[in-house]
């Protein structure tokens, strides 16, 4: 059967003219062999869009993507592996915007992650197992302030992906080789493969929806014309592949020099850490929704916690890094921007009243949760204050969010399943119309945590207390 497709296949491509003979010639030479190495592979590329492109476009063979330097069983090693460039000679726009995207960061965001660090070389370096498997969709070789680069990302010149014979695409993350159909990638099962489980159960919360259920029902059509919107229909509009939302990932804003200020009038003893800080951050108002100087300060402790703001309330090289260079937050004319795109994209359905009134309910849900949250990380710095608790020799700041389960306490441990596990299911629930998931997984176990953490710290300072 596979013999004959490959005589199939020899033929169909005929017609690509004697330009390109030679090159048609080595394209059915690793087709003939790569049939008894690797038969899914050669399958997939036959039957691919690339392999039957339309009327005077020219096939793309194999070595468009892997060069022509491997030629025989024993020289393997002389294939190039692509890249997105190796994509983006041909599709040009969607190789710009992937490079603007949120998805282009997701290699350097992982990497600003101080537990990820800890993981052992089974997890983080080979395999692509754990975080690695889904965040090498970003780009590798990005350089921010731990290499010394504290404005815009330098790359380096393909240094670190030398170090990765495979996972180097990117593209292929959704638009899986050999096969790049660009239907699959606009089937939500596309983003399933990573938009699911512990910190963001997007996939499950799309399909607990009524959007979801109803893509399910009419037979899971992955076009525009379908009664329910896609994901890709939401977040990647007419096909735009930066895939920008505007709370991001964590559900954070970079606050204004206003909503700072307003905190003077909150916290007067820290008047001058908060105009030190607001020296330093954008001026502007969000749509929709504006801090009131208690989440202004609620959110300040969240990020304080997680060592991206100091004890003084300043910014520190986590705040570069995870904030500015990953571009984990926004400030408002971004926001603004990206929000206003998103819901003109909710009125082709939706009345503008009942998109409004969505958008602010979710940011009421984020507002709340950021309250809850900063009680209980208040308890906890008060540990460490009262020297009930005592920071570990190897960390800079303490409590430290993003050790994530290397806290040894049972309070750290619940901080860090409040920040990545129920803060993240109640806000993104909210906003995906996932109620359940908001609910059950978000917002109940977030109450529990914060209530076990106030409880516990109760009991830390009464032992302490009886044995001082």
């Amino acid at each position: 059967m596979l013999r004959s497709m490959i005589l199939i296949f020899s033929g169909t491509l005929c017609f690509i003219g004697s330009a390109l003979a030679d090159k048609q010639a080595l394209n059915n030479t690793c087709v003939g062999c790569h049939i008894n190495i690797n038969p899914g592979i050669i399958k997939e590329f036959i039957d691919s869009p690339m392999a039957n492109p339309p009327e005077k476009v020219d096939a793309v063979v194999c070595a468009d993507c892997h060069g022509n330097q491997h030629t025989t069983a024993t020289d393997y090693q002389k294939a190039t592996m692509p890249t997105a460039e190796t994509c983006g000679e041909c599709h040009i726009q969607q190789f710009e915007q992937l490079r603007e995207g949120k998805h282009n960061l997701a290699w350097f965001g992982m990497k600003s992650q101080i537990a990820w660090h800890g993981q052992p070389t089974a997890i983080n370096q080979t395999g692509y197992r754990g975080c690695i498997g889904c965040h090498k969709i970003g780009q590798k070789g990005l350089m921010g302030i731990a290499q010394g680069v504290s404005g815009q990302l330098e790359y380096d010149d393909g240094k670190e992906i030398e170090q990765y014979h495979y996972g180097n695409a990117q593209c292929d993350a959704c638009h899986t080789r050999h096969s790049f159909r660009k239907t699959e990638a606009q089937d939500p099962r596309a983003c399933s493969n990573c938009h699911r489980g512990f910190e963001h159960p997007q996939w499950e919360m799309y399909m607990s929806s009524k959007h979801g259920i109803i893509w399910d029902i009419e037979g899971n059509k992955e076009t525009r014309h379908g009664r329910a919107p896609t994901c890709q229909y939401c977040h990647m509009s007419e096909g735009d592949h930066r895939v920008i939302t505007p709370w991001g990932f964590l559900g954070l804003r970079i606050p204004t020099k206003r909503n700072v200020l307003a905190l003077i009038k909150a916290e007067p003893s820290l008047e001058k850490f908060w105009r030190q800080l607001a020296a330093q951050l954008p001026e502007g108002e969000y749509m929709d929704v504006d801090d009131d100087p208690q989440w202004v300060f609620d959110r300040a402790l969240i990020l304080q916690a997680t060592g991206i703001l100091d004890a003084n309330f300043q910014p520190t090289q986590r705040f570069t890094e995870i904030i500015t260079q990953s571009e984990t937050a926004r400030g408002p004319e971004e926001f603004n921007e990206i929000r206003r795109n998103m819901k003109e994209i909710c009125h082709e359905c939706h009345a503008k009243n009942f998109v409004t009134e969505h958008f602010k309910a979710a940011d009421n849900i984020i507002k709340a949760a950021d309250h809850e949250f900063a009680k209980a990380i208040l308890a906890v710095q008060s540990l460490y204050q009262d020297g009930i608790l005592e920071v570990p020799k190897d960390w800079t700041y303490a409590p430290d969010i993003l050790q994530l389960y290397n806290a040894e306490t049972r309070v750290e441990q619940e901080l860090y399943l409040i920040m990545l596990e129920y803060r993240q299911r109640a806000f993104q629930g909210a906003f995906h119309a996932s109620n359940h998931y908001m609910h059950w997984y978000g917002w109940a176990p977030l109450k529990a945590a914060v209530n076990t953490i106030l409880e516990e710290s109760k009991k830390m300072r009464a032992a302490k207390k009886k044995n001082p």
